[in-house]
């Protein structure tokens, strides 16, 4: 379901101002151009070979991105509430790309074309600080995928998972943390079993007898 934006945007515009200071004009065209989208679980926002033309706002809810690969999935990052998502690749050229996005919760979008995004870059240049922001932080979240991904040992890789998006650990169901996580699900249940047990082991030490 897909709804004409009114107050509801105020999350996207706090996030903005959280980046630089946007002036009342800019936020005005968002109030004006933003959409906001109801999806339920399972929804595909993209498909592969389609060109992704929105950026999406994720007011409620979690996305992930997936590639498939001899028929099998592979995770390639998760969102949550508070970030921005959309094809990087697309803003810099317009071919389809081989990603799907799809939902993994019931989720609440704000939705905005990138064409309006590139008209805000045109007409106000202090949106491009903004702009320049997000792909900052586009670039670090690549580079801790880029990190995990050459990780050789599990263990390891789950651990930098766990220090790195916490809030995701318990909430993402385990089948997409180990495709993210380029493991399978029962070595990453051996993984937290392990993890659990050493947690769990008491320390040893010399007691005294009274």
């Amino acid at each position: 379901m897909v709804t004409k934006a009114t107050g509801g945007n105020q999350q996207l515009i706090d996030f903005l101002q959280s980046l630089h200071t946007i002036n009342d004009e800019i936020v005005d065209y968002f109030r004006k151009h933003v959409t906001e989208k109801k999806v339920t679980r399972g929804k595909l926002l993209l498909t592969a070979g389609e060109v992704c033309e929105n950026h999406y706002f994720i007011k409620k809810g979690l996305v992930r991105g997936f590639i498939i690969e001899d028929g099998k999935e592979i995770t390639t990052w998760i969102c949550r509430e508070g970030e921005v998502i959309t094809s990087i690749v697309n803003l810099l050229n317009m071919d389809a790309m081989g990603e799907n996005m799809k939902t993994l919760e019931n989720s609440e979008l704000i939705v905005l074309p990138t064409s309006h995004i590139q008209y805000l870059y045109d007409h106000y240049p202090e949106f491009n600080i903004v702009g320049r922001k997000l792909l900052e932080r586009y670039y670090y979240d690549a580079q801790q995928r880029a990190i995990i991904c050459r990780i050789p040992n599990a263990s390891k890789r789950y651990e930098h998972f766990i220090n790195t998006r916490p809030e995701l650990v318990n909430r993402v169901p385990g089948k997409y943390i180990a495709s993210f996580l380029n493991m399978t699900e029962e070595t990453l249940s051996r993984v937290r079993s392990a993890r659990t047990k050493t947690r769990r082991k008491p320390v040893s030490g010399n007691q005294e007898s009274t």
